[in-house]
């Protein structure tokens, strides 16, 4: 049997600021490498509903306040209900920094202005302000899939709540806000975190359960993937992991 999967990535002209383009490319070559046929879609401004749809990975990274504000404008309430539907029904998705803000209920500034999230995840983000340092620096957090390294910048403070659990806690770095040891959220196959990096190409492990996911949600079976490859790959997370100090 063929194998195919779509991935979807929401605004790669707009939310892809840190480089966070390798997590597509991870996604498509290590599917690739399998015989298993990978088409990206890229869903740009003004996107039709039934190309989300059609989607069985979604991708969405990080980007400034003026990208997100022109993002949030182009979600109408029908997309909006789309992707929450495809999210709930177990479609995998990874969202990466100010996608993983904008995915929660609000994002307030300093200020006290406050920016309306798509409510679709149960969680909110705060600014702390000029005054108060970003959280800046090479990660690693603990997951039920192993370690995960990256590297975060954010300004702003990310708080879970009580429908939604964290992605892992942390070893070493900042993670959510700073405070709780929590690093990003998962809530059924959808994952938010911090850590750019980008994320996939060093932790080749977390790229393969997206890649499982879909497939087993797509085709309705279980999946056990060939192993690749990685000497590569585990070079990079392990330099990381050697810079903080942490052995592996």
């Amino acid at each position: 049997m063929n194998y195919k999967l779509t991935i979807g990535w929401l605004y790669p002209e707009l939310m892809s600021t840190y480089g966070d383009r390798g997590n597509i490319i991870s996604l498509a070559k290590r599917c690739e490498w399998r015989n298993i046929e990978a088409e990206v879609r890229r869903l740009e401004l003004g996107f039709k509903i039934e190309d989300l749809k059609k989607c069985d990975i979604l991708f969405m990274g990080g980007a400034q306040d003026k990208q997100q504000s022109i993002v949030s404008h182009d979600f109408s309430t029908q997309k909006i209900k789309t992707l929450k539907r495809m999210i709930e029904d177990g479609i995998p998705g990874l969202y990466i920094c100010g996608a993983y803000q904008f995915l929660g209920k609000y994002y307030k500034e300093a200020d006290g202005t406050i920016i309306k999230g798509l409510g679709i995840l149960d969680l909110y983000t705060e600014s702390r302000g000029k005054n108060f340092k970003r959280l800046i620096g090479n990660i690693i957090i603990e997951t039920r899939i192993k370690k995960l390294v990256g590297f975060e910048n954010h300004g702003g403070r990310t708080y879970l709540g009580k429908n939604i659990k964290p992605l892992g806690t942390i070893v070493k770095g900042f993670g959510n806000n700073g405070d709780d040891k929590t690093e990003g959220a998962m809530y059924k196959n959808s994952f938010g975190s911090y850590l750019h990096g980008p994320i996939l190409p060093k932790n080749p492990h977390f790229a393969d359960l997206l890649i499982q996911l879909s497939l087993k949600k797509k085709y309705k079976q279980p999946f056990s993937l060939a192993k690749l490859e990685d000497t590569l790959e585990w070079k990079a997370h392990e330099a990381i992991a050697n810079r903080l100090g942490i052995g592996l």
